[in-house]
């Protein structure tokens, strides 16, 4: 997936190959209009996707270092009756330290969502109207200024039933949570378990049967491959390419197989043991797994459930030599010729323009923000 350029008529492009245009991200943002600074806030970000959960009692939201390497955060969980937990500590915020956190995670190019209902809801068998829910919840995140939501919809009873109220409501209610909040300017994904997308299983067609009607409406998948027996998904080949017989081709390539894109198929693990009942790899091991993915052809990322067991240091270790974090020693003034910065080739802003992300490979006619604007030519 490449960065999409659906807004580039509101800026002239800035022509670069590896350098950037000296023009101050703040003196940039404050030459654009409320509206256009919105929209560039919301542009949903490219794969690769490093999600971090937050559910756990914290009395605040994390730094930007101590989540450095990760580019989106989920504040757990928005139910049905309202906000609890992370998101209920988000709410209790002031306007001012909202605003304080949100631009210091922009600036950072880290997106910051909340996720819905958790395994402490049943929407369908609680009988939840898909519709009613979907416009409560978006008028949440709009009014708290998050950057979209993921769906985190654990009714198992629902789907083992196998009548396809279960898809149903899914699909019913991700269609109205778009309409409430646009693609591209709001992110949208769903946190499945993986076993769901096992073909020839679930009576109403499971998360194949919802791809199949609104996935075009889901960004990504952040899919669990975690819980779902004691050596579910542990291995390398268990997790990506030949799942066990209890969860039939439910393994990331063969999810793919069924007709998922695949870098809309998120790694999700566990931090620790002790964040799951099974399915925890150790973070070297799936660093491993990770690679092995990524040379088949895989660009999706990695989900972990949850912070503050999972840092910085983690998802490092986990990116290894696949996508190396970013470098923040500072470079050294130099003595030698250097390359002088370009002058932009063209008058305009920077609306629509998504902020730039160092895992991201952008392509000819790409751009992109980063205390700056700049688009690549070739």
């Amino acid at each position: 997936m490449h960065l999409s350029l659906t807004l580039t008529t509101a800026m002239a492009a800035f022509a670069c190959i590896g350098q950037v245009a000296s023009v101050p991200l703040e003196e940039t943002l404050r030459s654009l209009t409320p509206k256009a600074r919105n929209v560039l806030k919301r542009a949903t970000p490219v794969a690769p996707y490093f999600v971090l959960y937050s559910d756990a009692y914290v009395s605040t939201e994390p730094t930007v270092s101590e989540i450095s390497g990760f580019n989106v955060f989920a504040l757990s969980f928005l139910l049905e009756y309202g906000a609890a937990d992370q998101a209920q500590e988000w709410e209790e915020l002031t306007a001012a330290q909202r605003s304080s956190i949100l631009s210091e995670y922009d600036a950072a190019g880290i997106s910051l969502i909340v996720s819905l209902f958790g395994s402490t809801e049943t929407p369908t068998s609680s009988g939840y109207n898909p519709i009613d829910t979907a416009n409560t919840m978006a008028a949440w995140v709009i009014e708290y200024g998050l950057q979209g939501v993921d769906i985190d919809y654990e009714d198992f009873a629902a789907f083992d039933a196998g009548t396809g109220a279960a898809e149903q409501w899914l699909g019913n209610f991700t269609t109205q949570l778009r309409t409430q909040l646009p693609q591209g300017q709001y992110i949208l994904t769903h946190a499945p378990v993986a076993p769901w997308f096992s073909p020839d299983i679930w009576g109403g067609g499971g998360y194949l049967w919802v791809n199949s009607v609104v996935g075009d409406m889901i960004d990504w998948y952040n899919v669990q491959f975690y819980n779902q027996g004691t050596t579910e998904y542990t291995t390398c080949d268990g997790l990506l390419y030949s799942s066990s017989t209890l969860w039939p081709e439910s393994a990331l390539f063969q999810i793919a197989d069924s007709g998922v894109p695949l870098d809309k198929l998120v790694i999700g693990k566990p931090a620790t043991a002790a964040q799951a009942s099974n399915g925890y790899v150790d973070p070297t091991l799936l660093a491993s797994c990770v690679s092995s993915a990524y040379v088949s052809g895989w660009n999706g990322g990695v989900m972990v459930w949850e912070y503050p067991y999972a840092e910085s240091s983690w998802i490092a270790t986990v990116r290894g030599d696949t996508w190396p974090m970013p470098s923040t020693t500072a470079t050294p003034t130099s003595t030698g010729t250097t390359t002088a910065t370009p002058t932009p080739t063209g008058t305009g802003n920077c609306a629509g323009v998504a902020a730039w992300a160092a895992d991201v490979v952008y392509t000819g006619g790409s751009e992109a923000t980063y205390g700056c604007v700049y688009s690549c030519v070739f």
